[in-house]
Parts: structure tokens; C-alpha cells; sequence
């Protein structure tokens, strides 16, 4: 009888080492400790496209880049522009430094006025490729005068007339008294209009010369001239 149960004994450990032993096999078909391994390969693989991607968004970012006024990149990207051809101020239609308004970079057009009575308005156009200034006012010499009418004050700008290329400004001249109360009246046939520099030592040499009418225009002593305009109306309100 004894004999019986120690074989019996024997039986069930080795079956409960027998299902010991199942399971551990299962565990490991399970794959867990496998898995586990090969996890580290596939984080590292997913990790690269997301390093690859902030560094092209980064690249991305720099190309994207607007250079501010000063020519430096805009803020947040940690990078310094050098300006470029967006970040450069020098390059428009104007073409450089703006320059003084005179005969040789413009085209002055007299012409006599109907309203106001005994008027001529003077128009400069910009001809060069820059802006120009028309400096304080016309120094005008109609025929063979020795000297230049006074300017109207009261109708100085506040600002001084600055011309792109291709625009105009403008400046009206009062011929005669309205009511005949003028002295010396006279009938001229040419016009030379010299302008004036920013200060009075500046050389501008090159003066305009437009046409009058065939018949002139009538001056007297009551002759004189508005500062230049940036509005055909504002020159011809005086």
C-alpha cells in the first residue's frame, strides 16, 4: 500500500512539473519576451522620422523667413537675414538718391490761366529715374528782366514737394494786378524758370525754358509767384 502511494506521489509531481514546464513553453511562444526585445528597434525607427521632420521644419521655417525693415530675419527663428532682395530699401522704380528738381531732369509746360484773371500756371514734370525735390520756388525771368518776382509767403507748403518719376508739381504766377492798378506793363515773348537748391549755395545750373504764346503774356510790377505745390489746386488758390 505504500508502495502504491509514493508511486502515486511521484505521478503528480511530475505532472505538476510536467504543467510547469506547458506554461513557461507557452509564456515564451507567447512572444512577450521577444516583443520586448525587438520594441527597442521600433521606437528607434519611429524616432527618426520625427527628428528628420523637425529638422525639415526648421529648414522649412528659415526659407519662410521675412526679412524685417532692418534686413534681419523676423523673430523666432534664430537666424539673421542679410536682406536680400526682400530685406533691401534701395532697390525701387525711383532708381537711387533722390536729387534737386531742375531743367535737366524735368519739363516745365507755361500756361495762362483764364481763372484767376491775368494767372499762368507753371507744371514740372519728373523726367529722370529718380525722385527730385522742388525746392522753396520758381526764380522766374520773364524776357530780359534783371531780376526775379517776390514769392507769395502765405503760400508756402508745409512740406517740400517731393517728385517720383513721371509725376508733376506745380506753382501758378500772378502776370499782372487784376484791376490795372500795376505800373510798367509790358508784352513778353520767352520765359527762362531757374530753380532753387535746398540751400542757397547749392549750383543748380540747368534751367527750363517753356513756351509762352505767340502773342506773350502781359507783365507788370505786380508780377509775382507762388512756392512750388504738390496740387495743381493749391498753386492756383493765390
Amino acid at each position: 500500500m505504500s508502495s502504491v502511494r509514493t508511486s502515486r506521489a511521484r505521478l503528480l509531481t511530475t505532472a505538476a512539473a510536467l504543467a510547469i514546464g506547458a506554461l513557461s513553453l507557452t509564456a515564451c511562444d507567447d512572444g512577450s519576451g521577444v516583443r520586448a526585445e525587438d520594441a527597442s528597434p521600433s521606437t528607434s525607427s519611429a524616432a527618426s522620422p520625427g527628428s528628420g521632420s523637425s529638422s525639415h521644419d526648421d529648414a522649412k521655417t528659415g526659407a519662410d523667413a521675412k526679412p524685417t525693415a532692418d534686413g534681419t530675419a523676423a523673430p523666432g527663428n534664430g537666424k539673421t537675414g542679410t536682406g536680400g532682395s526682400g530685406g533691401s530699401g534701395g532697390s525701387h522704380k525711383s532708381g537711387g538718391k533722390a536729387v534737386t528738381c531742375q531743367g535737366s531732369n524735368t519739363k516745365t509746360v507755361a500756361a495762362p490761366l483764364n481763372r484767376p484773371v491775368n494767372h499762368m500756371l507753371l507744371t514740372v514734370t519728373n523726367t529722370g529715374d529718380s525722385n527730385c525735390y522742388l525746392y522753396t520756388y520758381p526764380a522766374v525771368q520773364f524776357g530780359e528782366a534783371q531780376s526775379v518776382p517776390p514769392v507769395i509767403e502765405a503760400s508756402k507748403p508745409q512740406a517740400v514737394v517731393t517728385l517720383a518719376p513721371g509725376e508733376s508739381g506745380y506753382a501758378s504766377v500772378n502776370l499782372s494786378a487784376a484791376d490795372g492798378s500795376g505800373t510798367n506793363g509790358h508784352t513778353v515773348k520767352s520765359l527762362t524758370v531757374h530753380f532753387q537748391g535746398r540751400t542757397a549755395d547749392e549750383d543748380v545750373p540747368s534751367a527750363a525754358h517753356p513756351s509762352l504764346p505767340a502773342k506773350g503774356v502781359y507783365v507788370d510790377d505786380s508780377l509775382k509767384v507762388t512756392y512750388w505745390q504738390q496740387s495743381m489746386d493749391t498753386a492756383i488758390d493765390w
